[in-house]
């Protein structure tokens, strides 16, 4: 388990590289056996394990539906998870959503992450729609 001192480097590093579209610095910040767990019913929900599981899944994502990141609103980190409070506008038209990324850090990389969205239902149905 990482100490909170790194969970907070690994996850604003993570934040700035997300921020400045640095696909490179995002996919490099994940553990080579990341596990997303995605929430709700969309065809992408489920847990997608390892890099490459990963960037499938979320390029899929973004196959599926445009999304734009507005901000990273704060990174919150505790004793053994982190968390980032993200806004992205997602659809077309556009439509804010607020999501919650909670992180488990391991040997300096994003070793786990679970997604949250404030709205699950028009998530799922963005995702649902082929590419």
């Amino acid at each position: 388990m990482a100490e909170p001192e790194e969970t907070g480097r690994v996850l604003r590093a993570y934040a700035e590289a997300w921020l400045a579209s640095d696909l490179e610095a995002v996919i490099g910040s994940y553990h080579d056996d990341i596990e997303l767990h995605y929430m709700g019913t969309s065809p992408l929900a489920g847990t997608h394990v390892g890099r490459d599981a990963a960037f499938v899944a979320l390029s899929q994502a973004s196959l599926r539906t445009t999304r734009k990141l507005v901000t990273v609103e704060d990174v919150l980190v505790g004793d053994s998870l982190g968390a980032l409070i993200a806004v992205e506008d997602l659809g077309n038209p556009p439509r804010r959503v607020r999501r919650v990324l909670l992180y488990r850090v391991q040997e300096d990389k994003l070793r786990e992450c679970w997604l949250f969205d404030e709205d699950q239902r028009f998530v799922d149905d963005l995702w649902s729609k082929e590419g």
